[in-house]
């Protein structure tokens, strides 16, 4: 039979001060390990199936006697019941240290995020603004908390204040609050259901924003003010002036006008190319281009360095910049027209069409660059309908310039008109750039 150690007092204990193991009964294999240095701690030797184990219990005096046996006893008892306790520890601490690994804050899993998809931004503006609604509204409340904590709660507390006046706003943060979190599920970062999901989830708790969201239309001018809009424009120079008459000519996006290049412009066919990158749908869209477009271009190559492609068409007034977003808006202010935004005129050209003209539908929306809603339609639809819509811009320029009622009343007086450019379709040929 194995030695019996005599069961010690914490007198007698705490006088051990010889260097080595000094065996302190009470529980089999439980000793006092005093260093070289003279510092003291608490070892279990004991047998773990077929391997002998020396386990730490921990430092003396900070654990007593009393506690090192009772942890002695609860460690046999652990072996006893199959258990290796210096495996599990080791365990339990590799599982503590994953799950720090795996545990980062919503606003560092935003940043990754937005990082990872960076690439797949349509302009430097978009990924803006999801940085920028992230740290307005979500940042403040989920900003400091791990994802793996993150709760339906959580996301309510960001969301409700915002839903009802500001619905748009709130229901794009919604989505873009669950793809962080879907992004950090994906990683390893979170476990369960997405918070920020709305099927099954925040729709019950929240309205619809179809129910809540109040839509604000761009300011438009009426079409029937359009010509005397124009005429006031046209006494207006510099490169805003010049790129607010093309945009309303061609029923363009601003951006799109406003970083416009030379190398865009395909003189043998008077069309304007505007590359998927700038696009709102990202799909290269064509724009043919009526006299009056060209006759705008035509001014401006005389101003601008038109033989370099890459040169834009209409330059800010340090000519090393494409306008600002807001050059229009102080344009219109200046004109008296503070009312009105450029993006406005979009819609006063989809008016007008639709009103005053028998152009077809699908027609007025692929000049628009407005994908079709109706599949079926869409795919009858899939060319771009770029003679049908030479024709429609041809005709817009014409309503713009007041030609159309000069014609009408040619028309009843003299019978038929001499055929224009405006009205027989097709293009004249103008040369707009030497390059591109």
């Amino acid at each position: 039979m194995p030695k019996v150690a005599k069961e010690l007092k914490a007198l007698e204990v705490s006088r051990l001060n010889e260097p080595g193991m000094h065996a302190v009964g009470g529980v089999a294999g439980l000793h006092l390990n005093v260093a070289p240095s003279g510092a003291r701690s608490w070892i279990l030797r004991v047998m773990v199936g077929a391997k002998r184990r020396e386990v730490g219990l921990g430092g003396y005096p900070t654990v007593t006697l009393a506690t090192a046996r009772e942890a002695a006893r609860a460690m046999r008892q652990q072996i006893a019941e199959g258990e290796d306790p210096v495996l599990v520890k080791t365990l339990a601490r590799q599982r503590l240290i994953d799950q720090q690994n795996r545990s980062i804050t919503f606003e560092e899993a935003a940043r990754r995020f937005l990082a990872a998809k960076q690439g797949e931004w349509r302009n430097a503006k978009h990924a803006a603004q999801w940085g920028s609604t992230l740290k307005t509204y979500a940042h403040p409340i989920l900003g400091k908390k791990h994802v793996s904590t993150i709760e339906l709660t959580d996301v309510l507390q960001v969301l409700e204040p915002i839903w009802q006046e500001k619905n748009e706003t709130a229901s794009r943060l919604r989505g873009r609050i669950e793809s962080v979190l879907d992004w950090a599920k994906v990683h390893g970062y979170a476990e369960g259901e997405n918070a920020a999901r709305w099927k099954g989830n925040l729709d019950k708790v929240l309205p619809r924003p179809s129910k809540v969201k109040r839509v604000k239309h761009h300011e438009a001018l009426p079409y029937a003010q359009i010509g005397d809009f124009l005429s006031k424009l046209a006494k207006r120079s510099g490169s805003a002036a010049a790129a607010l008459e093309f945009l309303i000519l061609t029923a363009a996006r601003s951006g799109e006008v406003r970083r416009m290049t030379w190398g865009e412009l395909a003189s043998d066919d008077n069309l304007w190319i505007v590359p998927s990158e700038r696009m709102k749908a990202g799909k290269e869209h064509r724009v043919p281009l009526s006299e009056g477009v060209l006759a705008v271009l035509e001014r401006q190559r005389k101003l601008t360095d038109s033989d370099d492609p890459a040169a834009l068409v209409f330059p800010s007034p340090n000519a090393k910049k494409h306008l600002s977003d807001v050059a229009f808006k102080q344009l219109l202010k200046r004109l008296g027209y503070g009312h009105v935004t450029a993006h406005g005129f979009r819609s006063t050209f989809r008016d007008w069409a639709g009103e005053q003209t028998q152009h077809p539908r699908e027609v007025m929306e692929h000049a628009l660059a407005h994908q079709l809603k109706d599949k079926a339609e869409a795919a009858y639809a899939r060319g771009t309908l770029l003679q049908k819509r030479r024709k429609l811009m041809n005709d817009w320029a014409a309503y713009c310039s007041g030609t159309t009622e000069r014609e009408e009343q040619t028309n009843d007086s003299t019978g038929t008109p001499e055929p224009t450019a405006q009205n027989s379709g097709g293009p004249s040929r103008l040369r707009i750039v030497s390059g591109g």
